[in-house]
């Protein structure tokens, strides 16, 4: 790799990167030879720069966090010649780049992308939006509404959720379809997760042994979002692996490449902590779509 631009957002994690960009800039440089190092201003800013740029580079690398890294996803899917692509993680969370195991310190996970390995990963799609991590509709989703600032620099999303009564004990149960190769649906639920990485809310979550080249989602469907079910699942699944198109009476995990999800009333749709759209939505797996770099991926 000759050609690298690195887009980096100044303002994620409290001036995280922005802080090293001096010894960053310095290092791709000594690595690489030619590099572009972009800094966005407003949001937008990364989508034009890829539409315009990126497919003159042999490696486009995103420094910032889970917002950063979606919008340039999103601009970079579509196109015909793709760059391998990296993340430098400057975020909070930084979901995805912990599932390909690049470290959350950013001059360790530079010298990770400076190493190459490469991996072809999955990539979710729905709504002409595209997604790495977790597409969901229900009390994640309203959690993540709610929830300020404050506690997502602090505990992140998903622990906030796990402890706190605020919305679990509360009635947040809606008409869920879904129709797909696998699995009919058509009950009362109250949280719906697509996911494609293992990490959620900075932490191993719901899909610990999740497969980022296997062309398939892991689903879960949770008719009673009560604390001891989440709790219980979380538990066993972090220890070991789970079988295909587990159920129980609260709980329903099957994996697919393809669904369609309807609801009512209508969800707002949490796709990788961004709210562009409602259901109903269609969606699919574009499998080993883009070429990424990772660390140490166990």
């Amino acid at each position: 790799m000759e050609k690298v631009a690195l887009i980096i957002n100044p303002q994620a994690g409290k001036h995280k990167l922005e802080k090293e960009l001096d010894k960053i800039e310095s290092r791709l440089t000594e690595a690489f030879g030619k590099v572009t190092v972009y800094q966005t201003a407003q949001e937008g800013d990364g989508k034009r720069f890829v539409e315009q740029h990126a497919e003159e580079v042999d490696l486009l690398i995103a420094g910032g966090g889970d917002g950063t890294v979606f919008e340039i996803i999103n601009a970079l899917v579509p196109l015909e010649n793709r760059p391998v692509f990296a993340i430098l993680p400057g975020g909070t969370c930084n979901d995805f780049s912990r599932t390909l195991g690049i470290s959350q310190k950013p001059l360790e996970a530079l010298e990770q992308i400076i190493i190459q390995k490469c991996v072809h990963v999955d990539i979710g799609s729905y709504h002409e939006h595209y997604f790495l991590n977790f597409w969901g509709i229900g009390i994640i989703s309203k959690v993540a509404e709610e929830m300020d600032d404050a506690n997502k620099q602090l505990i992140g999303r998903l622990s906030y959720y796990l402890n706190t009564s605020k919305l679990v004990f509360q009635d947040k149960a809606f008409s869920l379809k879904i129709r797909s190769e696998e699995l009919h649906y058509d009950e009362k639920a109250e949280l719906l997760i697509i996911g494609n990485g293992s990490y959620l809310g900075g932490i191993q979550s719901f899909f610990p042994h999740a497969d980022i080249q296997d062309g398939k989602f892991d689903v879960l469907i949770v008719k009673e979002a009560k604390l001891k079910y989440l709790k219980k699942w979380l538990e066993t699944k972090i220890r070991d692996d789970y079988p295909e198109n587990e159920k129980d009476d609260d709980i329903i995990y099957f994996r697919t490449s393809r669904l369609e999800v309807f609801a009512s009333p209508e969800q707002n749709i949490d796709c990788d902590g961004e709210f562009l759209a409602k259901t109903p939505a269609k969606v699919e797996v574009l499998p080993k779509h883009l070429e990424m770099i990772y660390g140490e991926m166990q």
